[in-house]
């Protein structure tokens, strides 16, 4: 699948973004793309169309993002704020506009109100809104790596030579990272009252049936603690800020996805359900598990070289605790080998679904 008119990086400096979408996961997906519109057209400036305040947080450490622009949520409530923002965005004359999503007929919608002399996107058929329309064949099962395909394709690249996708990322900066350690050492100590060798944390929420039950939690912790009992674990507390592990370990709590990213980036490992925090991990560098049976672990699961995804189908949290285990050994036997500190990738099948990692 060849595009006829590729989109070459002469002339290309002016760049917008349009994924307007209020969700954490859903916003750190879309750091892939950034970092390939980075490399491919290196001295030009993005724009990102977004919705809600978080999409400033996530992309504010992007040398090439000059402008975030956040729709408000739920626009037709505040026509007057959602209107003055539109038209300040079409002041400018893009020379690229991606619209990344594959179905969202909205962001489909402000691709064609804004103004840019080429327009890229997904169709299977043509359309005006698009000067660039790639088959959707193109796009690929992963969430963060269909816009890469899609500019990819643009460019006239062959997708096939490629052997790997930018991570997610949130370019924490150094003194971020120093304040996240910090914290961290702060609040984990093992149970003997040293300072421990492992750093663990755990997730406990998720968005509906995404979430594991506290029965399950509690089955789970028991079995990975009594396997380490010298490591320490800290909770990751959700914004409602609840303990979903019954207080039983030490909690970090923040309502600033930077400062939790620091803390999190500070781990050696992190265990969570699928859902925007896991997300969260992954862009901020920590070697995370993500946890699946209700969505599809080749759409959302972490991948790279230091993450998996693990589809947990109906087992119990004890089950699951002992495949986890498994995969931490590989990893604290690469890390003794190799004197790494991170996991190494596993890709473990103990369910219907295999993980779609790199």
């Amino acid at each position: 699948m060849t595009v006829p008119d590729p989109i070459i990086g002469h002339g290309i400096y002016r760049i917008l973004v349009c994924r307007p979408n209020h969700r954490l996961g859903n916003t750190l997906l879309l750091t892939p793309l950034i970092a390939e519109l980075q490399a491919l057209y290196r001295g030009a400036e993005i724009d990102i169309v977004s919705e809600g305040d978080i999409a400033h947080d996530v992309f504010k450490g992007f040398f090439s993002v000059r402008q975030v622009f956040c729709l408000p949520r739920r626009g037709f409530k505040h026509p007057l704020a959602f209107l003055r923002m539109i038209l300040r965005i079409r002041r400018t004359h893009y020379d690229l506009i991606v619209d990344p999503s594959v179905r969202s007929g909205f962001a489909r919608t402000l691709t064609r109100i804004f103004r840019g002399r080429y327009k890229l996107g997904f169709s299977d058929a043509p359309t005006k809104a698009l000067t660039h329309a790639a088959p959707r064949a193109v796009a690929g099962r992963h969430m963060g790596k269909r816009p890469v395909n899609l500019v990819r394709w643009a460019s006239g690249a062959d997708l096939s030579a490629f052997r790997s996708h930018p991570p997610l990322a949130i370019h924490l900066s150094e003194d971020e990272r120093s304040e996240g350690r910090e914290a961290l050492a702060a609040l984990t100590t093992s149970r003997h009252g040293v300072q421990p060798t492992f750093r663990i944390g755990i997730f406990g929420n998720a968005t509906g049936a995404k979430r594991y039950g506290s029965e399950w939690w509690a089955d789970f912790m028991a079995t990975l603690c009594a396997a380490h009992p010298m490591a320490s674990v800290l909770e990751i507390i959700p914004a409602h800020g609840h303990s979903m592990l019954r207080e039983a370990w030490p909690g970090y709590y923040s309502s600033d996805i930077r400062r939790m990213a620091a803390v999190l980036g500070g781990l050696d490992l992190f265990i969570t359900a699928d859902c925007g925090v896991m997300h969260l991990g992954v862009a901020a560098g920590v070697p995370t598990i993500g946890m699946f049976h209700v969505t599809a672990s080749d759409v959302y699961t972490p991948y790279g070289g230091h993450n998996a995804g693990l589809d947990t189908g109906t087992c119990g949290g004890r089950d699951t605790a002992r495949h986890v285990l498994g995969m931490i050994e590989i990893s604290l036997g690469h890390r003794r080998a190799n004197s790494d500190p991170v996991v190494t990738e596993v890709r473990p099948s103990i369910a219907r679904r295999s993980t779609g990692s790199e």
